[in-house]
């Protein structure tokens, strides 16, 4: 539940067109409800603006759709990360309106409830070093879209063909908020945070070979940055990413 929805219960109260037992059925899972695998906190949308979301990576199919089930009662988008083929199979097939999305290994649901209206005005970027950085990157956005914020995205933009980033520098000039996704030695996000007035999010991710450290190098990197504007997340969350900017551009 947001803060638009409560009004509207509290509102259809004060106009007499629900009574106090509806009000209270509609209330009673606030602000939390209590599973066998899970306790869901479903006040977290009212409190922050943001939705809990389900991190699958140690959860087993029957735990998910447990969870997911419960989420998708509620009256928020549903987002679950870190799915993979297998355990996303098994979910859809007991759950069959949830959407997987392969690349992001994510899967989501009440799509219906995103409000893009709500932040038209948002200009918002992902962009990433190279092509594997996409699954990163792809995690990120959706996140943003269900979230109700439109995104532009940039792709293979890595700071070894300089020209690919400079080309984009109007674009860069008018994001209120730009995350940049980089594996190797994450040098990009400190190339585009001298260019743009904008906060710029960096991420980066495990893609490189054995001296890169699954991702540790690039972090490193970005968190020695000398471009002021730069904040950094962990290594391959582009989920968290995406809520700093959607907490930048509310």
């Amino acid at each position: 539940m947001n803060e638009k929805q409560l009004s509207s219960i509290l509102h259809d109260l004060q106009k007499r067109r629900i009574d106090i037992r509806e009000v209270i059925a509609q209330l009673r899972r606030l602000p939390e409800q209590t599973l066998p695998s899970a306790s869901l906190d479903h006040h977290r949308c009212l409190r922050t603006g943001i939705p809990e979301a389900i991190f699958a990576q140690e959860k087993n199919a029957g735990q998910l759709i447990e969870i997911l089930k419960a989420q998708l009662q509620q009256d928020h988008v549903v987002l679950a990360t870190r799915v993979d083929p297998g355990k996303a199979a098994a979910v859809c097939a007991e759950l069959p309106t949830l959407r997987y999305h392969k690349t992001a290994r994510m899967l989501t649901g009440n799509e219906e409830k995103i409000d893009l209206a709500q932040n038209e005005s948002s200009a918002i970027l992902v962009v990433t070093a190279g092509t594997s950085d996409l699954p990163v990157a792809e995690e990120a956005r959706i996140t943003l879209h269900c979230l109700g914020h439109r995104v532009t995205t940039i792709g293979d933009a890595g700071v070894a063909g300089l020209h690919r980033i400079l080309r984009h520098q109007e674009s860069l000039q008018q994001a209120q908020a730009i995350i940049v996704v980089a594996g190797m030695e994450g040098a990009l996000p400190t190339v585009v945070a001298g260019m743009t007035p904008a906060p710029v999010i960096g991420v980066p991710t495990s893609v490189g070979y054995g001296t890169g450290a699954g991702g540790f190098a690039a972090l490193l990197g970005m968190l020695n940055s000398c471009a002021p504007g730069l904040a950094v997340v962990n290594i391959d969350n582009g989920f968290g990413a995406a809520c700093m900017a959607a907490a930048i551009c509310r």
